[in-house]
């Protein structure tokens, strides 16, 4: 396994990072820890989830399943840079939605802290990431609830996900004026397919020194063989959500056939070279992988290893191009 640093920060962490949203909807307690294992054994050290992962009735269930498994002991918690998210609501007990149960108020993270932590049977959390920009929550506030929580050790580091560009600027200068650490990483939407995140969240996040973490890289199944599968009869994931929507598209199907073929042409997974060109990004620590089987995960890892050549960048720029630098993307 690879290792790079988080952002600016003195933390390492692998090239890949396992996702665990799937761990308790789609993947049972059982194959979830065995992946978390086959993870851990293959060097991967950065887990990443969320406190509504589980959905439905059963939020806080992803970060449970963790829980349990760092409950096995052996080192597991002590190997792995733990990464969780707050903003999404959670079911009080009572099972009644009330106010201040989601968002980024002090008092809901400081809330949403404590219930992580009992979950997930830790006593720190290594990455505490904003799900979502509040838009009613000014970033003094916010900062405010960020700096006691490293000061009583519960926290170590805070990122953002799904933020703007000028949020992690307003985010970053309110901190620089606190004499806070402000935000050391941004996981947003970005792959091949979906390149908006160029033109200003990952120079902002680079300029601020956040270490990127990319989220859906393979967009949804549409970057991981999907015609392929289609054509062989494949999973019937690989037929229906965001792939199938996004193949009714005939300019979009021409897409994926191109880069599908490309690959072809060179003896190469979709699905492996997908991840590996987001390792060649500037500012991008690791892509996020959520293996629903260690089949899975094992591809994922050998993207690690994947070099892709200078002629292949080009030809899949060629395919998918990217917007461009702001302001040039849609100014002069």
């Amino acid at each position: 396994m690879e290792y790079t640093q988080l952002g600016r920060t003195g933390l390492k962490v692998s090239r890949i990072v396992l996702g665990t949203m799937n761990f308790g909807p789609q993947t049972d307690e059982t194959d979830s820890h065995t992946i978390m294992d086959a993870a851990l054994d293959a060097g991967v050290n950065f887990f990443d989830t969320a406190n509504v992962y589980g959905w439905g009735e059963n939020k806080g269930r992803t970060e449970s399943i963790i829980g349990s498994w760092f409950a096995r002991g052996g080192g597991r918690r002590e190997k792995v840079v733990l990464a969780t998210k707050v903003f999404g609501g959670m079911n009080p007990d009572d099972g009644e939605p009330w106010p201040n149960h989601d968002r980024l108020s002090a008092v809901n993270i400081r809330r949403a802290v404590d219930a992580s932590l009992k979950r997930l049977r830790t006593d720190h959390i290594d990455l505490y990431q904003f799900h979502h920009v509040d838009r009613t929550t000014p970033w003094e506030e916010i900062w405010q609830a960020v700096d006691v929580l490293v000061q009583q050790g519960k926290i170590l580091y805070a990122g953002s996900s799904n933020h703007a560009g000028w949020h992690i600027a307003q985010a970053n200068e309110t901190a620089r004026r606190r004499g806070s650490l402000g935000l050391v990483s941004e996981q947003c939407l970005y792959n091949l397919a979906e390149r908006r995140a160029e033109m200003e969240v990952v120079p902002a996040a680079r300029a601020y020194g956040l270490g990127v973490i990319p989220w859906s890289p393979l967009h949804g199944g549409l970057l991981g063989g999907v015609i392929r599968k289609e054509r062989e009869g494949g999973s019937a994931r690989a037929a229906s959500g965001r792939s199938a929507e996004a193949l009714a598209n005939s300019a979009v199907r021409e897409q994926v056939q191109a880069y599908e073929d490309l690959l072809d042409k060179h003896g190469l997974e979709p699905g492996e070279v997908a991840l590996a060109w987001l390792l060649t990004r500037p500012g991008v620590t690791g892509p996020i992988v959520g293996p629903r089987t260690t089949d899975q995960l094992g591809s994922a890892l050998r993207a690690v290893e994947l070099k892709l050549t200078g002629e292949l960048l080009t030809e899949l720029d060629a395919i998918f191009p990217g917007p461009g630098p702001s302001p040039e993307a849609f100014a002069w």
